[in-house]
C-alpha cells in the first residue's frame, strides 16, 4: 500500500519558480548554479539539511575539476583540497603509478574532498548565484496537467523547522505544492520523482555497489589515488576494485566497489569482504577497527544510463537519477556535474522560445546531447563490465596488463574518459573512434 499524505497546501509566490530542482547533490547544485547565472528563478528542494553525508570515495578526477573551475570554484590546496597527481594501480603481482594526462580539454590533476563538505560548498555556490534552496523538504511526486500531460511542479512533505535555507515552520509531514515551468530530477539513484512518473531502472544496464569508511592513517596525505584490483571471494576474483584515498586531514577513505556482472553479486557480505581485504594490509597503515572513525556505509552505483528517457513531459533527469555513473570506473560526480550543466543549457534556451512547440524541440536536444557526449562510450563500458564479469578474463587482464606501462596508460585514458576530443595522440584517436563507432543505445 502506498503512503497516504494529507492534501497539499496551495502554492504561494515563494513556492513557484521557472525551474524546480529536486536534490542538492552535485548534479542539482551544478544545474542550479548555471540556471541562476543565466537569470532564471530556480528553486532547489533538498530532503535533508547541510552538512549531510553521502557514500562516496571522495576522489575527484580531472573531469570533475574542469566542471568545478567552469563554475568559478577554486581548487587550490589552500582552500581545503588535497591535490592528487594520478592513479596508482596494484594487482596481479604488479604496481604502477600513472599520472593524469595533461590535456587541453582537462587539467592534469585531480582532487580529494569529503562529500559532507563538497556538497554543501556546491549548494552554497548555487545560492550565491541566486538559486533558492529549501532544506528538509521531501518531494513525494510530480504534479501533472491532466489536459497536456506536462509536469507542472511537485508535491512535497515539509519537515518542521525554520531558519536560513529551511522551509518555514509548518506541521510535521504537511504536504506542500510547488509549481514551475520545468522540473529537474536530481534526487539520486532511487529517484522517487522519476518513479512517480513511471521511469524505472533498466535491467539491461550495469549496476555497482560500493562500501566505504574512514581510518586514521599515516597515509592521509598520499598524492595518488590508489586502486587495488585483487578482490577475491574465496578463489574467485571479483569484478571491481578496492581503493585507498588520502583525505589530507589525518584519515584515509577506504572502500571497494563491485559490479553486478559477477555471479557472486548479491551473495556477498560486502562489509565482511572489506574487512578481509584490509586484514592483508600492512599494519603500519592503520586500517584496523580501533582506528576506524566512521561506520561502514554502502550505496548503489547506477551506471550507463540505467534510467531513460532523460527528458519527457517537462521533466529532465540528471546525475544518478539518470544512471550516469561511468561503467568503466564507477565515477559519478563528474558526470553528475556535466549533465547538470547540459540540462541547464538546454533549459535556458528552451525557456527563451515563445511557443510550447519550440520549447519542446529545444528540450529534446538534452537527451541527444547526453548520447553524443557519453552514449558510445557508455556502450563500450557496458561491454567492458560484461568482460570483467568473467573471472578468467579479469585474472588475465590483471596479471598481464599491469606489467605493461603502455597498455596501462591507454587503459587509464579509456577508463577515465580522458582524451582530447580532436587530435591528440594515437591512443586518444583510437578511443575516440571506438566511442563514435559504438551505438549510443
Amino acid at each position: 500500500m502506498s503512503e497516504q499524505y494529507p492534501p497539499a497546501s496551495p502554492a504561494t509566490s515563494s513556492d513557484t519558480a521557472d525551474v524546480i530542482i529536486v536534490g542538492a547533490g552535485p548534479a542539482g547544485s551544478t544545474a542550479a548554479y548555471h540556471l541562476a547565472t543565466a537569470g532564471l528563478d530556480v528553486l532547489v528542494l533538498e530532503k535533508t539539511s547541510f552538512p549531510r553525508e553521502k557514500v562516496c570515495g571522495d576522489g575527484l578526477t580531472p573531469r570533475a575539476v574542469k566542471a568545478m573551475t567552469t563554475m568559478g570554484l577554486s581548487v587550490d590546496a589552500g582552500d581545503g583540497w588535497l591535490i592528487n597527481k594520478g592513479l596508482r594501480i596494484i594487482g596481479g603481482g604488479g604496481r604502477i603509478e600513472l599520472a593524469w594526462p595533461d590535456l587541453s580539454s582537462f587539467p592534469g590533476y585531480g582532487t580529494v574532498r569529503t562529500r559532507t563538505d563538497f556538497d554543501e560548498m556546491l549548494a552554497g555556490h548555487a545560492r550565491k548565484a541566486g538559486a533558492r534552496l529549501l532544506e528538509n523538504v521531501t518531494v513525494t511526486g510530480a504534479t501533472v496537467d491532466e489536459r497536456t500531460g506536462q509536469v507542472t511542479g511537485v508535491t512535497a512533505r515539509v519537515a518542521a523547522g525554520e531558519g536560513a535555507g529551511r522551509a518555514p515552520r509548518r506541521p510535521e509531514g504537511e504536504q506542500r505544492a510547488f509549481r514551475a515551468r520545468l522540473v529537474i530530477a536530481a534526487d539520486g539513484n532511487s529517484s522517487r520523482l522519476s518513479v512517480s512518473m513511471g521511469l524505472h531502472k533498466r535491467s539491461d544496464r550495469p549496476l555497482g555497489v560500493a562500501v566505504r569508511t574512514y581510518y586514521t592513517s599515516p597515509r592521509h596525505e598520499d598524492d595518488y589515488l590508489e586502486a587495488w584490483l585483487d578482490l577475491w571471494d574465496g578463489k574467485q576474483l571479483l569484478p571491481g576494485y578496492g581503493w585507498i584515498f588520502g583525505m589530507g586531514d589525518g584519515t584515509s577513505n577506504v572502500g571497494l566497489g563491485l559490479l553486478n556482472t559477477s555471479d557472486a553479486f548479491g551473495h556477498i557480505d560486502y562489509r565482511a569482504l572489506l574487512q578481509r581485504w584490509l586484514s592483508a594490509m600492512p599494519p603500519e597503515w592503520g586500517f584496523t577497527e580501533e582506528n576506524r572513525t566512521q561506520p561502514v556505509r554502502g550505496a548503489a552505483l547506477p551506471m550507463g544510463f540505467n534510467r531513460t528517457p532523460h527528458y519527457g513531459s517537462g521533466l529532465l533527469l540528471v546525475g544518478d537519477a539518470g544512471g550516469m555513473v561511468n561503467p568503466f570506473n564507477g565515477e559519478g560526480i563528474a558526470y553528475a556535474m556535466e549533465s547538470g550543466e547540459l540540462a541547464a543549457r538546454s533549459i535556458v534556451q528552451a525557456l527563451a522560445r515563445p511557443t510550447a512547440a519550440g520549447l519542446e524541440r529545444v528540450l529534446q536536444g538534452y537527451p541527444a546531447a547526453l548520447k553524443e557526449s557519453y552514449g558510445g562510450y557508455y556502450t563500450l563500458g557496458r561491454t567492458f563490465v560484461k568482460l570483467i564479469g568473467n573471472p578468467n578474463f579479469m585474472k588475465f587482464a590483471t596479471r598481464h596488463g599491469i606489467k605493461r606501462p603502455a597498455v596501462m596508460r591507454m587503459t587509464m585514458k579509456l577508463l577515465g574518459n580522458l582524451t582530447e576530443p580532436r587530435g591528440g595522440d594515437a591512443v586518444d584517436r583510437v578511443i575516440n573512434v571506438l566511442s563514435k563507432m559504438s551505438p549510443a543505445a
